[in-house]
């Protein structure tokens, strides 16, 4: 035991430099989804005719989020109605861990080093769940799967599954992530409409109307800035313009191995993405995006000008505008009747595509702990949560009670929103693990629920929903994690801010030479090993040696 303990505190310290992935979504603010009263265990007949006759304990870990007035965590209306039903179908009683959301990765570390960790646990970092797996310290799923996930296997679906595997073997659990829209770029189609000018659909379109925007300034504003950009330290890029300027011809290899693992950060080394720069310097020096984008260090001076209406086009989430903290849209009207914003696709690339490189299609992983003894039973656990009776109650509540279906979307009523039945994050998902979003099993029905959630706006919501959603992408998919990334992210991160910075501001006549200094600094202070990296990952993955 004593070998053992040592082994895990030794993990404690690799796992300092795991790279950290996204975390919880929380793009969808509405708190609407799918439920029933039905009680519907959604098991298999094969993992029903499986269940064991003596009782047993399961036990699972919950996210404690510290919100005001939240129920107790492991006996509340949600608890209750798994216990009444999954627990009852299989002798079981399931008991929840919590564990505090700002220090998950901490205390998750700390329970398997004292293997002490629920039967199941989850995170949203590869590189831990990819340390726990080189230490011996996950139990493969593969053969459990195959008895008792058949519900599960056929929810998730490969394109998701994939991501919980790690030497060619099922370790985790990867949750469905079912808003995967990354950005859209928005713009003020009021003053399209003042000058009689059409959607752009190109980056030269795009230009032209930014440079009309600049000369005849439809909306009569002092200080008035075309294309709208910040400069912010933590997630330096250029949004979706890249897109426009990658040749569409690039090899799969060649995209995994120059792609930065990022949807916000600069690829310096990706084909397309210096003729990128060279059309921001060209905007910057034409004077048609904002003047102190190198200051801006957190967008809000960005934003205070949406909102006062100086500002005719402008990159962020796909939701922005819309929401209801900062309320940028809600803002912009207030400040000017009659303005309107809407999501436009201009980076059109050499194949008369846009594409845009969104979420990955996971959430967060669940993994089980090689020293449980109830590896099957959490399987079944997860395949009776991945029947749709089971997640539209998880995610709900009671038909009539906590929600009303209308056109065949939910609509809440207020009940959980605080007491026994208080969600403590939107759609539930501390309790239903699998769906990381709204999940009503039907995309147009998903798109609907979630523009349900930014009242005064649904139908603007589900257009950029749309429009984000049109030829995405997700990065390529490396089941281990890059460790020179993990080391040098911080450091190559601001790198990459000081370059925009400087190219973007430059002399027309400097850029070629100063991009080609500047690559070449990032690439001596980690950037190659970086890169050599992803190429060793791509053909380990591949079989390539």
């Amino acid at each position: 035991m004593k070998a053992k303990a040592h082994k895990w505190v030794s993990l404690l310290a690799a796992l300092a430099i795991a790279s950290t992935l996204a975390a919880c979504q929380g793009k969808s603010s509405s708190e609407t989804a799918g439920g029933s009263p039905s009680g519907s265990s959604g098991a298999s007949p094969s993992s029903s005719a499986s269940a064991p006759q003596e009782h047993r304990t399961l036990t699972v870990e919950v996210f404690d989020r510290g919100k005001p007035g939240q129920p107790d965590l492991n006996n509340n209306f949600w608890t209750k109605y798994i216990n009444d039903n999954f627990g009852k179908q299989f002798n079981v009683t399931v008991n929840f861990v919590p564990v505090p959301r700002a220090q998950e990765v901490d205390k998750l570390n700390v329970l398997m080093a004292a293997g002490q960790a629920p039967d199941i646990v989850f995170t949203y970092n590869q590189g831990v769940v990819y340390n726990y797996v080189q230490q011996g310290g996950l139990a493969e799923l593969d053969s459990a799967l195959q008895q008792y996930g058949s519900t599960l296997v056929n929810y998730l679906g490969d394109d998701v599954l994939k991501y919980g595997k790690f030497n060619g073997k099922q370790y985790a659990i990867p949750g469905k992530r079912t808003v995967l829209a990354g950005m859209n770029t928005f713009i003020r189609k009021d003053w399209l409409d003042k000058l009689g000018l059409p959607v752009p659909t190109t980056p030269e379109q795009f230009y032209d109307t930014m440079v009309a925007f600049k000369e005849k300034n439809p909306g009569n504003v002092s200080g008035v800035i075309p294309f709208g950009y910040a400069l912010q330290p933590a997630y330096p890029g250029l949004g979706y313009i890249p897109e426009a300027f990658k040749p569409s011809s690039l090899t799969e290899e060649q995209f995994a191995t120059l792609q930065t693992q990022s949807i916000w950060l600069s690829n310096w080394n990706l084909p397309g993405f210096e003729d990128a720069v060279k059309y921001m310097n060209k905007m910057y020096n034409a004077g048609l995006i904002s003047p102190n984008f190198a200051i801006d260090k957190d967008g809000k001076l960005l934003d205070a000008d949406v909102s006062n209406g100086k500002v005719g086009a402008f990159i962020t989430n796909w939701d922005g505008p819309y929401r209801t903290a900062p309320g940028t849209l809600a803002n912009l009207k207030k400040n000017v009747p009659g303005a309107e914003l809407i999501p436009i696709d201009p980076w059109q690339n050499d194949a008369g595509k846009h594409p845009k490189n969104g979420y990955s299609p996971n959430g967060m992983y669940i993994i089980i702990p090689k020293s449980s003894k109830n590896v099957d039973l959490a399987i079944q656990y997860l395949n009776w949560m991945a029947d749709s009776k089971v997640t539209l109650f998880l995610q709900n509540g009671e038909e009539g009670v906590d929600y009303n279906m209308v056109d065949g979307i939910p609509k809440q009523t207020g009940t959980t929103n605080s007491g026994d039945k208080m969600m403590t994050v939107a759609n539930n998902l501390d309790y239903d693990l699998l769906s990381n979003g709204i999940e009503l099993g039907d995309p147009d029905k998903n798109a609907a629920a979630i523009s349900a959630g930014y009242p005064g706006f649904e139908k603007e919501v589900e257009n950029a929903l749309k429009v984000g959603m049109t030829d995405y992408y997700s990065l390529y998919y490396y089941s281990q994690p890059n460790a020179a990334d993990a080391k040098y992210n911080a450091t190559l991160t601001n790198l990459s801010a000081q370059m925009l910075a400087k190219l973007i501001a430059a002399k027309p006549s400097d850029v070629d030479g100063l991009y080609k200094s500047l690559v070449q600094q990032y690439m001596d202070q980690g950037g190659k090993e970086v890169m050599d990296e992803f190429v060793k990952n791509y053909k380990a993955q591949n079989g390539q040696g």
